[in-house]
């Protein structure tokens, strides 16, 4: 067994439970994520910024899978939050410079999706990499944190390749003006960094499953309003885009839904997941894109009395702060006057996070053993 992710320790206690025969292994998870397993090694690094630790345990599972043959089996369990676990930088390129550029594309609001294209072709593990490095057969069981649910996105798939090239990745680079580092830029402009692709023999005998996901998590939080009498309609588990933008379209479907009853009859419970994004300039305070979403969406309710919200990460972390986002409703804005802070304001500086440690209104879960991503729920009454 191999893996990596915000939720892999639980996932490899989980299948250490059901298996029957013989099992051994190395996975890797963020500090104080790990959970205790009996015969597989829990390994711990940074996120969401790499570190060596990422390094040396990327090493690991590749330690892992070398020298097996045709006859054995490798179970990859992938989750969310592998990318940066999981740092092994390409040809010419240093861990500082591994460490640059997941700093540069997370400042750079560009959605899961694209980060992780950037990653892939910048990496000796990702994109295919690690599984290609076995002649055994690789079954790969993910838990997506990825709108969509592309397996080969999942922590920059690296048991799953796709078809973009180092060519997307410099269209990427391109478009959103990043400024990598050199070695970064060199290593693009060489065929060497093209990940293999799906055709490749050798992935020939390997599958991948989709075993839970956002759009998972949100039909179980519908059922769950449902069997306590309220009406719940899920908007779209693949939502993308700026935090503060999505939370004021949330915000106008509430106050329509509060005024009218239209297009859904109060009392209602809006579900919706993906993944936001923030796109940081220059000097930012504390808060995750959960905390921003809320800000911004309580900016948008402020006095109304029927609206209340929750918007958090699956995971139990929100950014690098140590909550998994923040409740609101119409009075946050106001509270948050009392306690000497102004919302937009906060929400300019990107410092959600002390405005609901003021409030005492952060959502605290600690680590959850998973990662499905964003999840918000908007009930109005």
């Amino acid at each position: 067994m191999i893996g990596a992710g915000k939720g892999a320790a639980q996932m490899a206690h989980a299948l250490e439970k059901l298996w029957d025969g013989p099992l051994e292994g190395t996975v890797v998870t963020r500090y104080g994520y790990e959970c205790a397993t009996d015969n597989i090694k829990i390994l711990m690094a940074s996120h969401p910024i790499p570190d060596k630790a990422g390094a040396t345990a990327a090493e690991a599972l590749f330690s892992q899978v070398r020298g097996l043959c045709e006859d054995d089996l490798v179970i990859a369990l992938i989750c969310g939050g592998g990318s940066a676990l999981l740092p092994f930088p390409g040809a010419g390129l240093t861990l500082a410079d591994e460490i640059r550029v997941n700093q540069i594309l997370l400042a750079s609001g560009a959605p899961i999706s694209e980060m992780n294209v950037v990653r892939k072709h910048l990496s000796c593990i990702k994109g295919g990499r690690l599984a290609a490095a076995t002649r055994a057969k690789v079954v790969s069981l993910i838990v997506s944190d990825v709108p969509g649910d592309n397996p080969a996105q999942v922590a920059s798939g690296p048991t799953v390749p796709d078809n973009t090239t180092r060519h997307d990745a410099l269209e990427i680079v391109a478009r959103r003006k990043l400024a990598l580092p050199r070695a970064a830029m060199a290593s693009l402009a060489s065929q060497t960094a093209d990940a293999p692709r799906p055709d490749d023999p050798r992935f020939a005998t390997h599958e991948h499953y989709v075993i839970a996901s956002a759009g998972v998590s949100l039909r179980a939080a519908a059922e769950c309003a449902r069997r306590q009498g309220m009406a719940a309609a899920i908007l779209s588990d693949s939502i993308e885009g700026e935090a503060k933008d999505v939370a004021l379209v949330h915000a106008a479907i509430a106050r329509q839904i509060s005024a009218s009853h239209d297009p859904l009859a109060a009392p209602v419970v809006l579900l919706s997941g993906g993944e936001t994004s923030v796109t940081l300039a220059g000097a930012s305070g504390r808060g995750g894109r959960n905390g921003e979403f809320a800000l911004s969406l309580a900016t948008a309710i402020d006095g109304m009395k029927t609206i209340f919200a929750l918007a958090a990460d699956t995971d139990g972390i929100d950014g690098t702060e140590r909550n998994a986002g923040a409740f609101v409703d119409g009075t946050t804005v106001s509270r948050l006057i009392s306690a000497g802070h102004d919302a937009r304001q906060l929400l300019a500086l990107h410092d959600s996070y002390s405005g609901f440690e003021a409030l005492d209104d952060l959502f605290n879960t600690g680590p959850t053993g998973t990662n499905v991503n964003d999840f918000r729920a908007v009930l109005i009454l």
